[in-house]
């Protein structure tokens, strides 16, 4: 398959997940919630033409449990790595010349992502010169990257977790004269100022009503009917 779309996953285990949301959420609901974010991430990326889908997984051992929750034709692979730059950087070593050509790399909270901006980002990236992707994010990271190569310095001195993350990024890839392709920003649901955006985009109707989302919110009386 040329085409590969990795989504980096948590166990939903409770206290483990979603914790900046709580408050206003407790850590079941939290936990719930992301739940209800990775079926409808990986149910709508499985409608992708011509794209594997794998499934990044941690901790190692949590492969059964993703195996219960998602019943979708995905494929598994473990995240290796103690930063996210490293694990990021094992996924793009682990499939890239082995299992595609080209690999995305999403996280598993942004619930309304457009399909579109999958689509833009494996078509920039058959250009040649076109050496990655990035989707930015509202907190100064990316949502999303890409690459048909691995580029060790996209992944190397980022203050991880932070809003420099996009800025450092792309001046490493300047200073490694690589070229980079931004597409529209968006945003992860991290913290309860996310969650509020997230329930404003649903209640006026989002283009992605993630219904496993909208169902949940409306019962825990975040989200109208």
């Amino acid at each position: 398959m040329p085409n590969a779309l990795a989504i980096f996953a948590k166990a939903p285990v409770v206290g483990q997940v979603k914790t900046r949301l709580c408050p206003p959420l407790s850590p079941a609901q939290a936990t719930e919630l992301f739940r209800c974010f990775l079926l409808y991430t990986v149910e709508r990326a499985c409608t992708l033409p011509d794209v594997q889908v794998y499934i990044a997984f941690t901790p190692a051992d949590s492969e059964p449990a993703f195996h219960a929750l998602l019943p979708f034709p995905v494929r598994y692979i473990p995240q290796r790595g103690d930063s996210l730059g490293e694990r990021q950087l094992n996924i793009f070593t682990d499939l890239l010349g082995k299992e595609c050509k080209r690999l995305v790399v999403i996280g598993s909270d942004i619930p309304t992502l457009p399909l579109a901006h999958l689509h833009e980002a494996f078509l920039r990236l058959e250009d040649p010169a076109c050496d990655a992707v990035f989707g930015p994010s509202s907190d100064g990271g990316y949502y999303l990257v890409g690459a048909g190569a691995v580029h060790r310095e996209l992944f190397e001195h980022i203050a991880w977790s932070t809003s420099l993350v996009l800025e450092q990024t792309l001046a490493q890839a300047r200073r490694h004269q690589l070229h980079v392709t931004l597409l529209p920003p968006w945003y992860d649901v991290d913290t309860s100022d996310d969650l509020d955006k997230l329930v404003a985009e649903l209640n006026q109707g989002s283009e992605n009503d993630a219904p496993r989302t909208r169902a949940f919110l409306m019962q825990s009386e975040l989200c109208r009917g």
